[in-house]
């Protein structure tokens, strides 16, 4: 298998464009930023430069850093000066919401983790959930609350609404995201008893409605199900990324991981189907994938349903048939695994929906691996509720915008700011001057999450609570205060909250002496979760028939799929430069959108591509026109195009603003009422041959012509030979061929005490990109901006390597179409390898770079003088060179962490903030080992496994990075490799771990695992692809 597969990285690879070979073969992309008209270098240039690094470097030393008051709401006992303290709470963004820790320093929420005691999230995290700690620190949050622009008292606010309220004779609209608080809830219901002609209407950035209204049909419920992926052999998935940005999808990569690890004891994995438009993060983690049009996703589904009801023995519907080799696999697969499936899709069609119900109910899934009645409490937008809303707002008394902002994320936005002129009560409470608060008149902004008080009911009987982990840094409120003041309660949010729990969760624990002691548990823990339950479900599938009759017809016009990336997301947080500069799991490109298109369809449409260049087209969706770029995508259906939400903000801020073009005006609304984001006609597409960079990351740091780097086989394979898929380099030596690992003119290190070293599993990642998020976080990793990015200068430590490989080994142009079509996708987290053997080390001229004596290649930042020698003998293209100082800049403003004083307090003081002129690279957070090993020297004991571990493997919701002490032979990392200790280092007995690059004997501390798909051996028919 490996002999016949061909790899590369990206469109510019695989064609081997003269601009790739280019820079492929330079080791740095550009010179040193002076020197004369031709772009050269001189020496004493270069000596301006170093002589101006280290002098940075000395002043930076002795800076007086920032010293601001923050208190805590009520100060533990326990704060000290340079010691982390941490807080459960729970993180909440639009509809979404996760349980978390929040790690503190002196008062300063500076980081945030998953909470491994939520079985709702699972203990992961996700790109929105980590960076939601810089916006924090936005300086685009209003300070404080205003009327018609001027600033006023909160007491002016309450005066103004009790009396507009008390007064008005129509609706009174309150609007917000879905709410899956229990007080929150509460506190409306008294809001709305005190004023009766108050009505609440929800929303979802991206809706669900008509999964919610096909429930409603089918089991008397308009919930979402709560999922259970660890418990499915086989899982089909239409246009549905549950992995990538699906409803809590943090608990879903775990669970799906869970399904992919392998060792002695367990040789069997899940199997995955997608069926999709365009490559998501779900469909490049499918054992086998299907590229269809989105006006196909019916019929599919339905042909899938005649194939099960078969299978079982029901009764089968009229719709014309399909021969897919894919899909009869897939059935034939579910009915082997009924009980212990999930098919699922991502269409907001209820008729699909429907039938999507009907095959799990035939497959016995629900009570299974699918739970309706323990469901998720986080989508319960109503679409049609919120078009009648729209109909109806111009003529209410007025309207409420509880922290959301239609009028940028829903389609209908335009008509609400229209109906909105007509109004002279509107309140937002905004924490910032969005694109609905611009245009209200009264602005009542809510505190950050950080900063206040709340609880949560994601899943039914599964409780998380939110505590302050800082005191409000501005003159913010929380909206539940306003609506027990507007509701004239005489009970603040807090009390609210407490007697709340008193009567419910208290009540019904029973197993606590007084609530204080349930109510401290609960606060310390972040969660109460009670078992589940196992009610009766009702099921009615009476309405299949009408569904099918109902179903799309497919089209064979241009399509267009509006979906969300993983990156930015929905546009929340538009403002936070982290998200921005994230590079998109699946295209690599970053500050932007663009429309994905495959690459035969960009060659029809005569688009000049170039290094990280593209062209500009005039996309028209119902007559909308918007221009902007094209981006080749392998594995895209031919005739569609993608185009990501999120982007294309006017009132984000300063670093969101005008990023991209809007989508969600280009949503359309199907005939029974619920958002469509598959437009399946009057999709036009203009070439303009105007000339667009798109900032990209994929082959900025390539390797050339190693097949080594990645490792996979098939499970059949490494059921026979656990060894399946290794490439086992052979070096020749005068006593024969040896292994790498026995020849070397090292002498090796000593390891007395401790040797640390990673796993990184291939077959779990899934590419999710927290790792690269959580690091920047963690580490102080400057943003450089979109510039940078084109010049090659990106500063991630751990970057997100994304393969693509196929069977076509030809360089022909239809070989490197068929190869295009649809390749299979490997993710590989790449990072400092802390060889043993690290070339690095010995070419530094001032040992900036060294050995520790527990494995690590360390930097001492305030040694290096910018050779950047290491960088060039690196391997593995790891190391980055800062080529600016990007702290206290203006020329990089949009490095909100590191210019200006209150997005410095995000910093982590533990780790130094790296100046002009220096290398920098993974440390294997050698900030926390430190810290652990300091922690269990006060308690006079060695440090207990899992006590210290790095930021990325802490985030990582698949559990694909493993990190320990390898001298700990009780340790996680030790058991899974199966450690052999020698003299000079350890060996690794785990058949599927493997070193990349193992030839150059480098002798890393990271291992790798080979990447194992569930297929068969033999290649699939071609009418799979069609």
């Amino acid at each position: 298998m490996k002999e016949t597969k061909k790899y590369w990285k990206g469109l510019e690879q695989l064609q081997k464009t003269p601009a790739f070979e280019k820079y492929a073969n330079k080791e740095f992309a550009q010179q040193l930023p002076l020197g004369d008209s031709q772009g050269e270098t001189s020496r004493r240039d270069f000596l301006k430069v170093m002589g101006f690094g280290v002098a940075a470097v000395s002043l930076a030393a002795c800076e007086t850093p920032i010293k601001k008051a923050i208190p805590y709401v009520k100060k533990p006992i326990s704060v000290d000066p340079g010691i982390a303290n941490y807080y459960a709470s729970t993180f909440v963004s639009g509809s979404d919401q996760a349980s978390v820790i929040v790690k503190t320093r002196e008062g300063r929420p500076i980081k945030i983790e998953g909470n491994k005691l939520s079985s709702v999230s699972g203990g992961g995290t996700n790109a929105q959930i980590e960076s939601s700690v810089l916006s924090l620190y936005d300086q685009e949050r209003l300070t404080g609350p205003t009327i018609d622009g001027t600033a006023v008292t909160w007491g002016d606010i309450d005066v103004k609404i009790k009396k507009t309220l008390s007064s008005a004779t129509e609706k009174i609209y309150l609007v917000s995201n879905t709410i899956s608080s229990p007080s929150t809830k509460m506190a409306i219901e008294a809001f709305q008893t005190k004023y009766p002609n108050v009505q609440h209407v929800c929303y979802d950035q991206v809706s669900v409605s008509g999964s919610l209204d096909a429930n409603m049909i089918v089991f008397g419920k308009r919930v979402l199900p709560n999922y259970d992926y660890s418990k499915a052999k086989t899982i089909v998935s239409f246009e549905s990324d549950f992995l990538g940005t699906g409803v809590n999808n943090t608990a879903n990569n775990r669970q799906f991981a869970r399904t992919r690890k392998l060792s002695e004891t367990k040789k069997e994995m899940s199997r995955l189907y997608s069926f999709e438009s365009i490559l998501s993060l779900t469909g490049a983690n499918a054992d086998y994938r299907a590229p269809i049009k989105p006006s196909e996703q019916g019929l599919y589904v339905a042909n899938l349903y005649n194939l099960i009801a078969k299978g079982t023995g029901g009764e089968t519907i009229q719709v014309a048939a399909i021969d897919n080799d894919y899909l009869n696999k897939a059935a034939h697969d579910l009915l082997n695994s009924k009980g212990g499936s999930i098919v699922i899709s991502g269409s907001n069609d209820a008729n699909i929906q429907l039938l999507i119900n009907a095959i799990n109910v035939l497959l016995e899934n629900y009570s299974s691996t699918i739970d309706i009645v323990n469901h998720q409490n986080l989508r319960a937008g109503d679409d049609k509720l919120f078009a009648s809303f729209v109909t109806g707002l111009s003529r209410a008394s007025g309207v409420i915008f509880y922290n959301c902002n239609p009028i940028y994320d829903h389609p209908l936005g335009t008509q609400i700011a229209e109906a909105m002129k007509q109004l002279t009560f509107t309140v937002s409470t905004s924490d910032r001057n969005d694109e609905t608060s611009a245009l209200v008149s009264i602005k009542a902004p809510d505190h950050h999450y950080l900063e206040s008080w709340n609880d949560f009911e994601a899943v039914n009987g599964k409780f998380s609570l939110c505590q302050p982990a800082i005191s409000k840094i501005f003159d913010t409120r929380q909206v539940q205060d306003g609506l027990l003041i507007w509701a004239e309660s005489n009970v603040n949010y807090y009390d609210f909250l407490r007697a709340n729990w008193t009567l419910n969760q208290y009540n019904n624990s029973g197993a606590f002496a007084d609530f204080n002691s349930f109510w401290e548990k609960s606060l310390q823990d972040g969660v109460y979760e009670l078992p589940d339950t196992s009610d009766e479900i009702s099921i009615d599938l009476s309405g299949v028939a009408a569904a099918v009759a109902s179903l799309p017809s497919p089209s064979s016009e241009l399509e267009l799929v509006i979906y969300q990336n993983g990156t930015v997301g929905n546009g929340i947080q538009a403002n936070n430069p982290w998200l921005q500069e994230m590079s998109d799991p699946i295209t690599k490109a970053c500050w932007d959108n663009y429309l994905t298109v495959s690459p035969k369809q960009v060659a029809e449409w005569g688009i000049e591509l170039g290094d990280m260049t593209t062209q500009k087209i005039d996309l028209t969706v119902n007559g909308q026109v918007i221009s902007l770029p094209v981006l080749p995508q392998p594995g895209q259906k031919y005739n569609t195009v993608g185009l990501a939400l999120g982007y294309g903000r006017t009132n984000a801020g300063k670093v969101g603003n005008n990023v991209g073009v809007n989508a969600y005006p280009l949503i359309a609304i199907d005939k029974l009422g619920s958002l469509a984001y598959n437009v399946s006609y009057s999709v036009q597409v203009t070439p303009t041959n105007e000339e667009y960079s798109i900032a990209q990351t994929q082959t900025h740091h390539t390797f050339m012509g190693r097949g080594s780097v990645i490792q996979e086989t098939t499970l059949s394979e490494y059921q026979k030979d656990p060894q399946a898929g290794r490439h086992m380099p052979k070096i020749a030596t005068s006593e024969g061929f040896k292994k790498p690992t026995a020849v070397s003119l090292w002498k090796g290190h000593q390891y007395a005490n401790h040797h640390w070293g990673l796993i990184v599993d291939l077959n779990s990642c899934t590419g999710c990109g927290t790792c690269s998020i959580s690091c920047q976080t963690e580490n102080n990793i400057s943003v450089i901006g979109k510039k940078e990015v084109l010049n090659r200068r990106d500063m991630a430590w751990i970057r997100i390597d994304r393969y693509y490989s196929s069977d076509s080994n030809g360089d022909s142009y239809a070989d490197m179409e068929i190869a295009a079509e649809n390749p299979e996708v490997t993710f590989q987290p790449m990072m400092c390898q802390h060889c043993n053997n690290a070339s690095c080390e010995t070419v530094c001229p001032v040992a900036a770079t060294t050995h520790s004596s527990e494995g690590l290649n360390q930097m001492t930042y305030n040694r290096c003088i910018g050779t950047r020698y290491c960088a060039n003998n690196c391997p593995y293209k790891v190391r980055r060179f800062n080529w600016f100082k990007f702290h206290d800049n203006e020329q990089f403003s949009d490095n909100l962490a590191m210019n200006n004083d209150l997005g410095k307090m995000v910093l982590n003081p533990d780790v130094t903030v790296r100046s002009r002129g220096v290398i920098e690279k993974c440390s294997f957070c050698v900030q926390r080992i430190q810290s652990g090993k300091l922690e269990a020297k006060k308690e006079g004991r060695r440090p207990i496994d899992g006590e210290i571990t790095t930021a990325c493997a802490s985030s990582c919701p698949s559990e694909a990075l493993v990190f320990g002490d390898m001298k700990d032979p009780s340790s996680k990392i030790s058991k899974m490799l199966q450690i052999k200790s020698m003299d000079k280092g350890v060996e690794a007995q785990e058949p599927r771990a493997y070193h990349v690059l193992e030839e150059l004997r480098e002798m890393p501390n990271v291992w790798y695992l080979t990447k194992v798909r569930n297929k068969d051996e033999k290649k699939e028919a071609s009418n799979a692809h069609s």
